[in-house]
């Protein structure tokens, strides 16, 4: 895990690495399919693809839909922005030019297997997290170092759903 950062305008990060016993192909299969993406976590509820996009490539564009306890529901657009097959897989939500996320998965052939990440940048444009920011500008980095806590702790779990599958 990494974590760098403390303010939002400083576009903190988050990463995790796990090993999966499985080709990067078989794990690219996984990562790759956003459809999917729902089973394996606890906040996001949906994806679909949009504008007739029906697989991942450079420019296609996604919908998100999501749910936690303290922001409530909300929809994303998402555009992938590298997609390099077995290799890499990210996406900017929002706005591709001033995102207020970007999320990436990086597959690399380790000892017979893949090493699988999951690495996410808050910002740099205005998301949920923002608005509460606004209304504790005090506990600013509070704020922001909890909810890197959250995404660490989702996106663990999210790449142990990946693992299994891929292993199994």
């Amino acid at each position: 895990m990494e974590w760098t950062g403390a303010r939002y305008a400083d576009g903190p990060t988050v990463e995790v690495t796990t090993w999966v016993a499985a080709t990067p192909g078989r794990v690219w299969a996984l990562v790759s399919d956003v459809t999917r993406m729902p089973e394996m976590s606890e906040e996001l509820q949906s994806a679909q693809w949009a504008d007739g996009a029906a697989a991942p490539a450079v420019g296609a564009r996604f919908v998100g839909r999501s749910r936690h306890e303290a922001f409530g529901e909300w929809e994303t657009t998402c555009t992938v922005v590298a997609c390099e097959s077995e290799r890499v897989f990210s996406w900017a939500v929002g706005d591709p030019a001033e995102p207020s996320a970007v999320w990436r998965f990086g597959l690399e052939p380790r000892n017979g297997g893949t090493e699988l990440s999951q690495w996410m940048r808050m910002g740099p444009g205005r998301s949920g997290l923002s608005f509460a920011i606004d209304a504790m500008p005090e506990k600013e980095q509070k704020i922001v170092f909890v909810r890197m806590r959250e995404f660490e702790r989702g996106m663990t779990a999210t790449l142990e759903h990946i693992r299994q599958r891929a292993e199994a």
